[in-house]
């Protein structure tokens, strides 16, 4: 027996059957990729961290570190109008011993906080702490008000000024939000170390 929809069952039926596109205005698509499949869902049996010893960590492999998150995550390359608009994922850093007047280099990224400040000031919940303890910014959340950069003790996030070009299918990026380190979260998932960890051959670094 055929059925005569009226207006509001027609929109009823068409939001339940519509997944992965929601219009927000008209020629204006939002894109929802349906998540993996993972047959060992995020749990909090497991924190995930890096332990970095800076007295065994070489200025090569810091080099290392940062050009392997650049070929992973596809940033690096991009043309800015200012040097203040660099992407920092990670970056190399020297800090100098006042008493000493020792310099030593050291990478940094995103700490993962145990309690992110990022997490806590954000207006949409863009910013968010997985249950394994990784943090991470859901772009088809993020205003690009910048509060988590200004909240952040490391200056560890940056915001995409420009237009992205070499943009990885697995870490995909936008104008106009704010990004960090993901810990490589894509690789995590699938049993693998994250790219910086894995280009260092020796111990100085443990994820």
């Amino acid at each position: 027996m055929s059925k005569t929809l009226n207006r509001r069952d027609f929109i009823k039926t068409s939001s339940a059957t519509t997944v992965g596109v929601a219009t927000i205005a008209s020629g204006i698509t939002l894109t929802s990729f349906a998540a993996n499949v993972n047959e060992n869902p995020v749990t909090n049996e497991k924190r995930w961290g890096m332990l970095v010893d800076t007295n065994k960590l070489t200025e090569v492999e810091i080099d290392g570190m940062v050009s392997a998150c650049q070929q992973e995550n596809g940033w690096g390359n991009e043309v800015h109008s200012t040097g203040d608009q660099k992407p920092t994922w990670v970056k190399k850093l020297k800090v100098q011993d006042k008493a000493t007047g020792k310099i030593t280099s050291l990478p940094l990224m995103c700490q993962h906080c145990e309690e992110p400040p990022c997490v806590d000031v954000c207006p949409t919940n863009a910013s968010m702490k997985r249950e394994d303890g990784i943090v991470l910014v859901d772009k088809h959340l993020c205003i690009g008000c910048r509060y988590c950069m200004m909240a952040c003790p490391y200056d560890a996030r940056s915001f995409v000024h420009e237009d992205l070009t070499d943009q990885r299918e697995h870490m995909p990026r936008g104008k106009g939000t704010v990004e960090s380190c993901t810990l490589c979260v894509h690789k995590v998932d699938n049993g693998e170390s994250p790219a910086c960890v894995a280009s260092v051959n020796s111990d100085a670094v443990i994820f």
